[in-house]
């Protein structure tokens, strides 16, 4: 049996049936989705178009609705039962509103009305065709479930990433707000794509945003919009991401350091369904459902009055905690293997039995994003078809115990005294390893460091030289007293 061919996201030629009883119609709507890269076939009416369905998948229908014998509403039927995951776009003459109703409740994805432009036809083609790629990442998302216990770039074998996956399988088709914990680099942003890209909203937008990466002030307008005049530069009026997440997800990364100001807004949001625009003076009505993220005790930061407790409870409805690497050992051999995919190109690279050994012994303060970056490191450092343990050094040692005898001042400081390392260039390392931490985030680097911005910016480039020097010669910690 045939297969739609492959578009933008794995397809190579976009394929569509068209169906029309008016035969200057159908030869006319063929060449034009031709001359546009889509291959086209077409059907005289409904029944020859079930016919060549039977036979042969494609990406998209589009069908006229008034037809002699069967209309494009029983189509429609006969489609879902046939082909489900198939969009069908509807056409409609001018003013048959009535007709594109009952063809939208007969599980149409879109309707053209007639008379129609080339452009406005391939605007609404585009979206069925992405919303055709999305069902088929949705499909290969369930069946790497069924195989390999897996969701997409979410990787795990141990139980808890198994309870995970299996909890991601419930709510799915929920709307309730989600909150994943977790220290960073555990993949909170991708246990959030895979809620959001196997469930039903996987056909409308995600959108990510980082509460800590921009100023408050900015944050509430990318969040809520703007009108024109509302502020300074506000030359334009902008939807905000509730607005364009508009039956989606909208992922609220690093939520515990968002100022309690506009905490509160989110809380009305979660209440209400409604935002107002920033200068606005009307409410809009969203349908987007919220997850958050954050890697922060949110209980600590409610008793210490840095986050508010009725938003807490509002979030938490669906709690997810994804553990640190350090505690889930069994899932680093897996990992490997995926990262190494990932980044060796096909060029099958392989871990010896003893790098394996060696990255089962560490520590991974970083988790699996330090993992992959140790990965993705070796391979573009190394040679040789087998990478072998002097292929994967740590920054800070070479096993677990040398990671954790830094993992107190006294120990760090022993290092340094061991190395004859100065007090200047200890204290650019620690620069550039408290700026590798945040993630480059040098607002939260210089509020952990004590110094201002200005300052951070001229010193952490310093830092940046002086930590590659460090590292030429790997920096081998004392044993543990």
């Amino acid at each position: 049996m045939g297969s739609a061919s492959r578009g933008r996201r794995g397809y190579d030629v976009r394929s569509i049936l068209v169906v029309d009883d008016d035969g200057a119609m159908r030869e006319m709507m063929v060449s034009m989705l031709e001359s546009s890269g889509i291959r086209a076939r077409a059907a005289a009416s409904a029944a020859a178009a079930v016919e060549t369905l039977r036979d042969q998948d494609f990406d998209v229908v589009l069908s006229d609705i008034r037809m002699p014998g069967k209309d494009g509403i029983e189509l429609l039927g006969e489609i879902r039962e046939l082909r489900p995951d198939t969009p069908a776009v509807m056409m409609t003459a001018f003013g048959s509103i009535d007709s594109a109703v009952a063809a939208m409740r007969a599980g149409a994805f879109d309707y053209i009305p007639k008379p129609f432009k080339r452009d406005e036809v391939l605007v609404v083609l585009e979206r069925a065709f992405e919303h055709r790629e999305l069902q088929n990442e949705n499909r290969r998302l369930r069946a790497a479930v069924a195989q390999t216990g897996a969701f997409g770039d979410l990787i795990g074998r141990s139980p808890a990433m198994r309870e995970i996956f299996a909890l991601i399988r419930k709510i799915l088709d929920s709307r309730s707000s989600v909150l994943i914990t977790g220290e960073s680099g555990t993949g909170k942003e991708l246990v959030a794509r895979t809620i959001h890209f196997s469930g039903a909203r996987a056909g409308k937008p995600f959108l990510p945003i980082n509460c800590t990466a921009i100023p408050e002030g900015l944050l509430e307008s990318e969040l809520f919009g703007h009108v024109r005049g509302a502020f300074t530069g506000a030359v334009t009026s902008k939807h905000g991401l509730f607005e364009t997440a508009q039956g989606g997800t909208l992922f609220l990364d690093e939520i515990g350091d968002m100022g309690l100001g506009l905490q509160g807004k989110i809380l009305r949001v979660l209440q209400d369904r409604e935002i107002r625009a920033v200068g606005g003076t009307s409410s809009v009505r969203v349908d987007v459902r919220i997850v958050a993220a954050t890697n922060k005790d949110l209980r600590a930061e409610m008793d210490a009055g840095r986050f508010r407790r009725d938003l807490f409870y509002r979030l938490n409805v669906i709690p997810i905690h994804i553990p640190p690497l350090r505690e889930r050992p069994e899932d680093i051999p897996a990992l490997a293997e995926f990262f190494l995919g990932k980044h060796g190109r096909g060029t099958r690279r392989v871990l010896s039995r003893a790098a394996m050994d060696h990255l089962l012994r560490q520590h991974w303060e970083g988790n699996a994003r330090e993992l992959e970056n140790l990965i993705e490191r070796a391979l573009a450092l190394t040679d040789a078809v087998e990478i072998l343990p002097e292929d994967l050094p740590l920054p800070w040692g070479e096993d677990s115990a040398a990671s954790a005898s830094l993992a107190s001042p006294g120990g760090l400081v022993r290092a340094a005294v061991q190395r004859r390392v100065s007090l200047h260039a200890l204290e650019e390392l620690y620069i550039a390893e408290i700026i590798k931490l945040v993630h480059g985030n040098k607002v939260q680097a210089a509020r952990i460091l004590g110094i201002n911005r200005r300052t951070l910016y001229r010193r952490g480039e310093r830092a940046a030289g002086q930590h590659k020097d460090l590292e030429d010669e790997p920096f081998r910690a004392p044993a543990r007293d």
